[in-house]
């Protein structure tokens, strides 16, 4: 997708005579681009919820709250947390799970194969009085976390071996990156065999999107107004026949 991207961007640039984007610049709006749609999906995916709510919204074919569940389920990872010390373990990131994580679902706890609970996530202000309570202290079967900055702590302290907890989290997209090897007519080649080649991890549907918001980041760095007014209006068509 990535590829037929750029050759729209560059289409409807050359075609108005609004200037040209280097490879470096259009992974670079491409990245925010897809970040900005990303984190739109969950404000979408809330309003059609509330249209679900409301008896406004459609079933079958019609189901836009699925589509968006199945856009999101497919950045859904489950890994297990590194350990920090004792019953800290980080939080995932580039550098423990191979990947950022934009929300934590859930925190499971084990011992060896078998499952002891989900761990339920308490404020700073009230882990004191959880754990100190007899009635409502965590244990293994009823396992408790705070989150202490880029990792959590586990309650019980007995929970504290180094593959005893894992994260079922959604995690960042991937960096897109459009890639090239040789240049021909003084234009770069696409070629995906690249070892360093990404393509958009978001719907097919948002081609469009993606369009237009690399047009518009585009259109900012080359000081070209009317490049940005063009994706503007596209931008505002396309959300009121989405609503």
């Amino acid at each position: 997708m990535i590829n037929s991207v750029r050759k729209t961007v560059l289409s409807v640039l050359n075609k108005n005579n609004y200037g040209y984007i280097t490879p470096d610049d259009f992974n670079l709006y491409a990245k925010q681009a897809q970040l900005d749609i990303f984190d739109d999906y969950f404000y979408d995916y809330n309003y059609q919820i509330n249209k679900e709510n409301a008896r406004a919204s459609g079933t079958g074919y019609a189901d836009i709250r699925k589509g968006y569940e199945e856009v999101i389920d497919g950045l859904s990872e489950t890994k297990t947390l590194t350990q920090n010390a004792a019953n800290s373990y980080f939080l995932p990131s580039q550098l423990t799970t191979g990947d950022d994580y934009y929300l934590i679902n859930k925190v499971l706890c084990f011992n060896g194969a078998t499952f002891l609970g989900e761990a339920e996530r308490v404020s700073h202000d009230k882990a004191t009085y959880l754990t100190n309570s007899l009635l409502t202290a965590p244990s293994e079967m009823f396992p408790a976390y705070v989150q202490n900055g880029s990792s959590i702590t586990v309650f019980p302290d007995t929970i504290n071996g180094a593959t005893q907890v894992q994260a079922q989290y959604i995690r960042y997209p991937k960096d897109p990156k459009w890639t090239y090897v040789t240049l021909t007519n003084g234009e770069p080649v696409f070629d995906a065999s690249q070892p360093d080649y990404q393509d958009f991890e978001l719907a097919i549907e948002d081609q469009v999107d993606l369009v237009i918001k690399i047009l518009q980041h585009a259109g900012m760095s080359i000081r070209e107004i009317q490049a940005v007014q063009f994706a503007k209006a596209e931008e505002q068509f396309n959300t009121q026949e989405e609503k």
